[in-house]
């Protein structure tokens, strides 16, 4: 049996209803945590009837978007021969993230993302990281961006010179920021988002002394 569900402008409220109506006509029976994840002042699911807008062009565009980001930061990923997550989307606060680990243990991370379990972002960070990704934005921040951060970040990483210029370090953030529009505009986007990339993942790996030679297919990529 087939179900499907169109993609109309509606409540999150009517899309949850729906969603576990059709999973319960087929024989799945689920239960899912209806609290949305690293945002303020969240709503459940079944309770939402604020947020109702579907605009499918943008919903489109946001997908062509992430389709080219994941090409570029899987070829990033491959130059990685030490533990890595694979690229992978949070529906928590949609970004598309890649992080490399350096293998060493980290202190334990302080908590305090909202309405996530400290226990769940102890474990994420419970070693050594540099992890980057783009983000569409909200709140303090926009516009859609790349970004990247370390933890624990080393001395001197807000600092470290990164390319392209386009490039900053935001304070607010605690993570290096490259704007999306800088990426859509260069002369050669892939080459633009990879320096990007690299250079952000030097600042963490040179500065905390990552042992990258045996980390990285070529160090000098």
């Amino acid at each position: 049996m087939i179900k499907r569900i169109p993609l109309t402008p509606r409540s999150v409220a009517d899309f949850y209803q729906n969603v576990m109506a059709a999973l319960s006509e087929i024989g799945i029976e689920v239960r899912i945590w209806t609290m949305p994840q690293e945002i303020s002042e969240p709503l459940p699911f079944d309770q939402d009837y604020q947020h109702a807008t579907y605009d499918p062009e943008y919903a489109q565009r946001f997908w062509r978007i992430l389709v080219q980001v994941d090409r570029v930061m899987t070829l990033f990923r491959s130059r990685f021969v030490g533990k890595s997550s694979p690229v992978h989307f949070f529906w928590g606060s949609f970004d598309l993230a890649v992080t490399r680990f350096s293998g060493r243990h980290a202190p334990e991370h302080p908590g305090g993302v909202p309405n996530m379990a400290d226990w769940v972002t102890r474990e994420a960070y419970s070693h050594e990281v540099s992890s980057c990704g783009f983000w569409p934005g909200g709140g303090a921040v926009a516009e859609p961006v790349f970004y990247a951060y370390a933890y624990p970040a080393p001395e001197g990483f807000q600092d470290y010179p990164v390319q392209p210029q386009e490039a900053f370090y935001s304070s607010d953030m605690q993570e290096f920021i490259l704007p999306y529009e800088a990426v859509r505009q260069a002369d050669d986007p892939d080459a633009a988002l990879l320096t990007f990339l690299q250079s952000t993942y030097e600042a963490a790996a040179n500065l905390g002394h990552w042992d990258r030679a045996a980390l990285e297919r070529n160090p000098h990529l």
